[in-house]
Formats: structure tokens, C-alpha cells, sequence
């Protein structure tokens, strides 16, 4: 009887929709297009505090308070990174972050902390980026001694094992022998180059030779010249008291002496702007990757803001130009990309490209290159500007989700020596850009008449020879064997 009543429920509320959609006027009260809706700006956003402290040694702390979970986290930022490590061994930051936690202490192996963190539902991780240093730590907030002592441990006392060495340099060499196997990564590469330059730091890469260079003597030298206290940041957050977090981390690098630390400047990038077509041949494929653009900028630019809502209005999104009229309108490529993007401390890279079928490579090439001028022409519209700035500031909120990207994002700013409030300005300052803006920044950012072309592919089914955009350079990709 229940589920009769239930049916004959439904039946009724159905008929009932059908009814008021049959009512004159109804369906013109209740639906409306979707450009009608109308949604209250984005208010503002409360961020908590977070607590900053300098501890003797010269070690800088940001502690965030989280009482939700039974967690405590941690992150640290050392200024260090592949930017200074030599030429002639690529792959020493890498290698050394590696093995700082794989090959264990002077008092564990990497085996042995694996057991004791898994005993404990925990995780202690390092690694070396391109400009940075990083070590991270994830524990219940019982096992916070244990989880900041082997962090500790791991920071100021790696052993740098030999086997777990050669394990890392076997794993980079399978990297380096299937690095051209994927044509977007291979044209990614590539156009990183370009840009930068092939010896620069932004776009060089591992070599059988710059790693058979590394031995244990150097990863114990450049972990000695970057890795002390005053030259790590170290994040906290999560539920614990904050003055009591401060005793701990104290009491866990209170071996940890002060030194002197002074990393190298960070390389300058040296560009000149200028018009190049370059291939890259791939005769196992029967579409190609392309890439077209320019250096880009700096997020200190007072450029910067306008340039995120230009960047949205040509490419960035599957509401962009290149999306609708590359993409959709000339059915020209399987997917469609562009991006102004800008570094904190280097310049970024400008890019437009798509994959698409060989037959149609030089079209895609001039159509998105009419994309890039037109930008530098004429004003966006009223809904392109609208739809740009709200996409941006709709999204915006997400910044904010966790506390760890809170006051990672803090040390962030601090370890690249921007406002502590930079996000927040962003936001403001993005709501400010107009259309006469947007139109001003893309004609002195953008060179449409200055651009290099990459496409990696099968030159002999091009649309039309890739020379008719310009001299063109044969790129060879082939890995150099050791020795020869």
C-alpha cells in the first residue's frame, strides 16, 4: 500500500509540471536563457591568520591552526634547485632530492623510515624542482615527535647511500631513453627551447652523460652548500597549538646550527624576438603538434592582471577564440590551446598550438596566428570581457579551499619576495581591467609578427611546405649515445 501511495504521488506531481508548462506564460516566468541569469558578486574572502616566526637559527616558520581533523602537516621551501646545478652533471638537484629520502639517514635506511612511517599512517617526502627545494610531512597529531624528528633527520642528516644512487640514475636513464616517444611532450620540450635557449637552465634536460658525471661526493656537496636552517621555510598546519608546534620544531632541528648560505642569482633570460619555423620529423604519426608563440612575462608585471583576462579571451578556456573559432568553427584541430603565462622570478612563455591532421598543419598555423592579431586590433566585446573577468573571479574562491595551500601560498610569496597579499590584490586588480586594457597590453605583450613556429609531424603530408612560413630549421631530437 505504502509504495502505491508513493507511485501515485509522483504520477500526480508529474502531471502537475505538465500542467503549468501547457499554462500560458508559464514556461516564459519560470525558464530563461541562461544569459539572463543574473548571480551577486563574489563577496569577500576571510582568510585566517597565519602566524609567522623566525627561530634562531634562522629558519622561518608559518603556522596555521586546523582543529577539524586529528592532522598535522607540514611543507618546507630550501632555496636551492636545478638552476645552479653545472652544465656538464644535469640531474644532480634531481637525483640529490631523491635520494636525501630514498637513500635514509646516517642513523636509518630508506627502508627502514619507510617501515616506521607506515607503522604509523605517516609520510615524510623530499624532492628539487627547478627553483626550489621541497620536503613535506603528513601525520596524525599523536605521531607528530616521531613525524617531525624523521623529517629532521632526513633534512640535516641524508646518507646518500650508494645503492639507492644508482637506482635513481637508472630510473632517470629509462627517462631519457623513452623521452621522445610522446609527441606532445616532445614538442613541449622543444618549444621550451626555443624560447629559453637549448643550454639554458629553463629548458635544458638530463643526458646519458650529465648523469653517468654524478657520483656520491657531489650530492653530498651540493646537499652541504643549500640545505641549511637559514636558507629553509617550513610550513605548519593543522591541530595542534601553535606555540606548542613552535617547541617542537625547536626542539627537532635544535642540532641544526646557522651557516653561511649564499645561493648563486637566479639566471637571467636573454631574449630577442623573432620569426622562425622549426620541424621536428615524426613519421610514426599522422597528425601534428604545434606550438607558436614567444617569451612571455613576469607576475610583477603591473601588466599582469590585465593579461590573465586577454589570456582568457583568445585562449585559455573552451570559451576562448581559439576554442570557438580554431576548434569548432573551422573544425581544424582535436584540441586547442594558448597561454600567456608568467613566472614569479623568470619570464614566463607565451604559446598558442593544437594538435590537428598533417593535411591541415600550415592552415591551423595561419588561423591561430589571425587569432593572436586580432587580439592586438581591435577591443574585446562587453561578453567577452564579462565572461573572461567572471570565469577568473568564480573560480577564485578555490584558492582558499584548504589551509595548506593558505599558507603554502603565503611562503610562496615570501620565498619569491612578493606582498603577503598578492592574491587578494590579484582579485581586486582583475576587476578593475576594461576592454581598452585588455586591448593595450595585448599590443605591446603580444608579437604576432615575431613568433616561432614548432610542429612536430610528418612533413612530407603537410597542406603545404613549412617554409612558406619563413626559413625553416630541421630540429634533431636524437639522444646522444654516451661516448659517441
Amino acid at each position: 500500500m505504502k509504495g502505491n501511495r508513493l507511485s501515485t504521488i509522483r504520477v500526480s506531481v508529474f502531471f502537475a509540471i505538465l500542467l503549468c508548462l501547457a499554462a500560458p506564460g508559464c514556461t516564459q516566468k519560470y525558464a530563461r536563457h541562461y544569459k539572463e541569469l543574473e548571480y551577486s558578486k563574489l563577496g569577500d574572502i576571510r582568510i585566517p591568520e597565519v602566524q609567522r616566526v623566525t627561530l634562531a637559527n634562522g629558519m622561518q616558520l608559518f603556522l596555521l591552526e586546523d582543529h577539524e581533523l586529528p592532522l598535522i602537516r607540514a611543507s618546507a621551501r630550501i632555496r636551492v634547485g636545478s638552476i645552479y646545478e653545472p652544465a656538464d652533471k644535469i640531474g644532480l638537484a634531481a637525483i640529490t632530492g631523491t635520494v636525501m629520502r630514498t637513500g635514509g639517514t646516517t642513523s636509518k635506511t630508506g627502508d627502514e623510515i619507510d617501515e616506521e612511517l607506515e607503522a604509523i599512517a605517516a609520510s615524510v617526502e623530499t624532492g628539487i624542482g627547478l627553483n626550489s627545494g621541497s620536503a613535506s610531512m603528513s601525520v596524525l597529531k599523536e605521531d607528530v615527535d616521531t613525524g617531525l624528528s624523521i623529517l629532521a633527520d632526513v633534512l640535516m642528516n641524508p646518507a646518500f647511500r650508494e645503492d639507492k644512487i644508482q637506482l635513481a640514475k637508472i630510473l632517470h636513464r629509462s627517462s631519457i631513453a623513452r623521452r621522445n616517444d610522446n609527441v606532445g611532450s616532445i614538442a613541449y620540450r622543444e618549444y621550451q627551447k626555443l624560447i629559453y635557449g637549448p643550454e639554458s637552465v629553463y629548458a635544458r634536460h638530463t643526458e646519458y652523460a650529465t648523469i653517468g658525471n654524478i657520483s656520491r661526493d657531489d650530492l653530498v656537496a651540493f646537499h652541504k652548500k643549500y640545505y641549511q636552517p637559514n636558507n629553509l621555510m617550513l610550513a605548519a598546519w593543522g591541530d595542534f597549538d601553535a606555540r606548542e608546534m613552535i617547541k617542537k620544531i625547536e626542539k627537532a632541528f635544535e642540532k641544526w646550527e646557522k651557516a653561511d648560505v649564499q645561493p648563486p642569482t637566479v639566471p637571467e633570460v636573454r631574449y630577442e624576438f623573432r620569426s622562425t619555423a622549426n620541424v621536428i620529423r615524426k613519421d610514426d604519426v599522422n597528425q601534428s603538434n604545434i606550438y607558436l608563440g614567444h617569451i612571455g612575462g613576469l607576475r610583477n608585471d603591473p601588466d599582469y592582471f590585465a593579461l590573465i583576462v586577454m589570456n582568457r579571451v583568445l585562449g585559455s578556456s573552451f570559451t576562448g577564440r581559439l576554442f570557438k573559432n580554431v576548434r569548432s568553427r573551422e573544425g581544424l584541430a582535436y584540441s586547442v590551446r594558448g597561454n600567456y603565462s608568467a613566472n614569479y622570478d623568470f619570464p614566463g612563455v607565451f604559446y598558442v598550438g593544437c594538435q590537428t591532421k598533417s593535411q591541415s598543419t600550415v592552415y591551423a598555423i595561419r588561423a591561430m596566428t589571425e587569432e593572436v592579431k586580432k587580439m592586438t586590433e581591435a577591443e574585446v566585446t562587453d561578453e567577452e570581457l564579462a565572461l573572461a573577468k567572471e570565469s577568473y573571479l568564480n573560480s577564485f574562491v578555490f584558492n582558499f579551499d584548504t589551509k595548506g595551500e593558505i599558507v603554502g601560498r603565503l611562503m610562496t610569496y615570501e620565498y619569491f619576495g612578493y606582498p603577503a597579499d598578492f592574491l587578494q590584490k590579484t582579485k581586486e586588480n582583475i576587476e578593475k581591467v576594461t576592454k581598452a586594457d585588455v586591448l593595450r597590453v595585448a599590443r605591446e605583450h603580444l608579437r604576432p609578427d615575431n613568433i616561432q613556429i614548432l610542429a612536430v609531424g610528418r612533413p612530407q603530408d603537410f597542406d603545404e611546405p613549412l617554409s612558406v612560413l619563413g626559413p625553416l630549421r630541421e630540429i634533431d631530437i636524437t639522444i646522444p649515445v654516451p661516448g659517441k
